[in-house]
């Protein structure tokens, strides 16, 4: 199958989005990316702040990759997840270096994918593969329209497919989506894409 994505000189990093429905899709997706995955994974899932969360310990055990939640200053690797902490907004600058916020709700949730997806278009344009995922509301949608206008690459989850269609109607509606794809199949184009499956 060939993608017809724009290919810079290689993506370097994958962002992806969720909210109700959510833990379950970012198990299918990140179970069937390999430990070796040549970029960063940077997750917004929406989680109750008030309870103590999980969710790294959870996605841990089901996929290769490590998994953390992502901290203040931090440097990003390859082949790890880092997950937007309860109630803080995640960014990444230039370079990959993470900075968290906890500025004011954008569409009623904190952490907000439209702002990590904004920050991610600024830091990698063309370079950056932006998935939204299961979830109510409209979350990612202004996103995902970042991440188009600066040439990255755009995954939604097919609406039909997802346990909350919300999220991924609206990212469909901007008309500035790449693949729209049965969950199961999001994680074979990202390899595609990244170079994981070349000869």
């Amino acid at each position: 199958m060939q993608f017809s994505a724009p290919q810079s000189d290689g993506f370097e990093v994958v962002v992806a989005a969720s909210s109700a429905g959510g833990i379950n899709a970012l198990v299918v997706l990140l179970g069937a990316l390999p430990g070796d995955l040549p970029v960063p994974v940077l997750v917004v899932q929406h989680l109750d702040p008030r309870h103590r969360t999980v969710i790294a310990d959870v996605l841990g055990r089901r996929t290769p990759l490590a998994v953390k939640l992502a901290e203040d200053h931090e440097q990003t690797h390859p082949g790890t997840v880092y997950i937007a902490p309860p109630d803080r907004h995640l960014l990444v600058r230039p370079g990959g270096r993470l900075a968290l916020t906890d500025s004011e709700l954008v569409h009623f949730v904190r952490p907000s994918a439209d702002l990590l997806f904004e920050s991610v278009a600024g830091a990698y344009g063309p370079k950056a593969i932006a998935c939204v995922l299961s979830g109510t509301g409209r979350d990612g949608a202004m996103g995902v329209d970042a991440v188009k206008s600066r040439g990255g690459t755009v995954i939604v989850q097919d609406p039909s497919t997802a346990e909350f269609s919300g999220m991924p109607e609206a990212a469909v509606g901007t008309g500035t989506v790449d693949f729209v794809l049965p969950l199961e199949e999001i994680a074979a184009v990202i390899r595609g894409l990244v170079g994981t499956e070349k000869q």
